[in-house]
């Protein structure tokens, strides 16, 4: 970390919630002090969104959070990063490590991922046509083309996937471009309690009265970005997610998908242990991980744990993002660690006995000391 990078707290860090990053650059625990940073955040652009297009774009969110893009908090007991907007993660290195993963593409074999959004035929041909052997991707995501979803009928719900992943491919006599199977990446970001409202207006309000200290200031007044700022929403988040993901792992089980995998945050994937009865974690030769007991050479479904490093690879840039573990697993899986072994360890204390039982006859004996306890 150097001194022209960053500016520290002039005080110890409040153990509250803060704004971690606000237009994709640190303002707590530490400020970005970089002209570039401070310049995104002047503009309100969103630095992941105009690397993708390859242009300025602004920050599409609403007023109350523009520009966050997460939020630093210690929920699980320690602080971490918890990512709050899905464009946060549009990270160009991990996308093309969870396409090789889905499509099965080597190494050492050239491909090229598009937003579909950008895409131009003739620019697809003649990639396809050069050569090269390159493999061509486009994606579909909200703000990039659109998300592409499931129509609700009387026997299955409405469902929309966070990025659509297909390849393209030239026909034999090379005029026509071809569909090829697909594949689905969910994104789970964290829902929080309240609004970050005070704190982005006082970051802003700070940024017109100080432009040419901002970050000082901010480092001089950590108040600022954690105004009126509240924790996630950890029993949400599960709650809300773990359908969903078990139905897509289900779906893309078919000839015409290569699959889906989970991205989920590290602080989010910590949050979860308790709903999944912290499952046994098995490393597998080739460093990927698997749940409970299961070592399949080919999972069909993957879960990719990521976190955001604390400094950037470079000043005035945005912290990358680093893959902490990958696991391969099913909605099967899955499903018995949330729905057998999470409920199990629930009830059974320490001593294995019924958890509930035993606090009724506790509960109970001061009204009725002579209770006979279960098992008669």
């Amino acid at each position: 970390m150097t001194n022209e990078a960053f500016y520290p707290l002039t005080s110890t860090p409040s153990k509250r919630p803060h704004l971690a990053e606000w237009h994709g650059h640190r303002v707590f625990p530490i400020v970005a002090a970089h002209s570039a940073a401070t310049a995104d955040q002047k503009d309100g652009r969103c630095p992941f969104l105009s690397e993708i297009v390859g242009g300025q774009h602004k920050c599409v969110k609403d007023d109350n959070s523009k520009g966050v893009c997460s939020i630093s908090a210690e929920s699980n007991g320690r602080r971490q990063d918890w990512l709050v907007c899905p464009y946060r993660a549009l990270d160009e290195t991990m996308l093309e490590a969870m396409t090789r993963r889905l499509f099965t593409v080597a190494a050492e074999q050239a491909v090229s991922i598009r937003p579909a959004s950008t895409l131009s035929e003739n620019e697809v041909k003649a990639i396809l046509a050069n050569g090269t052997g390159i493999r061509v991707f486009c994606y579909f995501q909200d703000k990039l083309g659109g998300e592409i979803s499931l129509s609700k009928s009387e026997a299955s719900p409405a469902i929309s996937f966070d990025i659509t992943l297909v390849e393209l491919i030239l026909s034999a006599d090379g005029t026509q471009v071809h569909l090829g199977r697909y594949g689905i990446i969910e994104l789970q970001t964290t829902d929080t309690h309240g609004s970050y409202k005070h704190a982005v207006l006082a970051l802003r309000g700070a940024l017109d009265l100080h432009p040419r200290d901002f970050p000082a200031q901010v480092a001089a007044n950590q108040e600022w970005a954690g105004r009126r700022v509240e924790g996630p929403n950890i029993s949400n988040v599960f709650k809300r997610t773990f359908y969903q993901i078990a139905f897509k792992f289900q779906v893309t089980r078919r000839e015409t998908s290569v699959g889906c995998i989970l991205s989920i945050p590290r602080p989010v994937w910590d949050s979860w242990q308790s709903f999944l009865g912290k499952p046994d974690l098995h490393q597998q030769p080739d460093g990927t991980w698997r749940l409970l007991g299961d070592h399949s050479s080919t999972p069909p479904n993957w879960i990719y744990v990521f976190d955001i490093a604390e400094e950037p690879v470079a000043p005035g840039m945005p912290a990358p993002i680093e893959i902490k573990m990958i696991i391969g697993t099913d909605a099967q899986t899955l499903s018995r660690a949330a729905l057998d072994v999470a409920p199990a360890k629930a009830i059974e204390n320490s001593a294995g006995r019924d958890a509930v039982l035993d606090t009724l006859s506790r509960r109970l004996r001061e009204k009725l000391p002579g209770l006979v306890p279960w098992p008669v």
